[in-house]
Parts: structure tokens; C-alpha cells; sequence
């Protein structure tokens, strides 16, 4: 029990700074876009993904790759970066299909 709890002041105490700050903060981009998702799915009654939910995704990722980066976690660099890559394409496709708006 002693191991653990040295091993939880370790990881929540002593190695707590700005980089965990940034790495907290980005996981909670990555927790709204599941929660907008959820809540527009459950509101429409079948699978939807608003454009909320890439706008969260390229934030979080963004922040996660810098945060990855200064970690230095090639694994979670690696996955953040190509996911960015995704995320950004599907609000380029979004974007590209949205309908013009004209004034008159």
C-alpha cells in the first residue's frame, strides 16, 4: 500500500508542472468532443458528428502533439500527428461542401 501511495505522490505531486498543466488541459479538448458528439447524437436519435467535434479534435491534438513533443514519446507523437492530419481533412471536406451563402 506504502508503494503505492509514494508511487501516486510521485506521479500527481512531485512531477506536476506546466507540461502536465498543457497535457490536462488537452485531454479535456479531447473529452468535449466526445461530449458534443454524444449530445448532438442523442438529441437527433441517430450517429451524428458536428463540426464541433473536429474543431475539439484539432485542439486537442494539437496540444497533445506539442505536449508529446516535449516528452519526447515517439509512439504519442506518431499518433497525434497523423490524427491531425485526419481531423483537418475532414473540416477541409466540410468546409468544401458547405453551401455558399449569397446576399442579395
Amino acid at each position: 500500500m506504502n508503494d503505492l501511495l509514494n508511487y501516486l505522490h510521485d506521479v500527481f505531486i512531485v512531477k506536476f508542472d506546466a507540461w502536465v498543466v498543457l497535457g490536462f488541459i488537452a485531454q479535456g479538448f479531447f473529452t468535449m468532443r466526445f461530449v458534443v458528439q454524444w449530445i448532438a447524437s442523442e438529441r437527433a436519435r441517430k450517429s451524428v458528428i458536428p463540426v464541433a467535434f473536429w474543431f475539439f479534435s484539432i485542439g486537442g491534438g494539437a496540444l497533445l502533439l506539442v505536449y508529446a513533443l516535449y516528452r519526447r514519446d515517439p509512439v504519442f507523437i506518431a499518433g497525434q500527428a497523423l490524427g491531425l492530419l485526419v481531423y483537418i481533412r475532414n473540416l477541409y471536406f466540410i468546409m468544401l461542401n458547405r453551401p455558399s451563402v449569397t446576399s442579395e
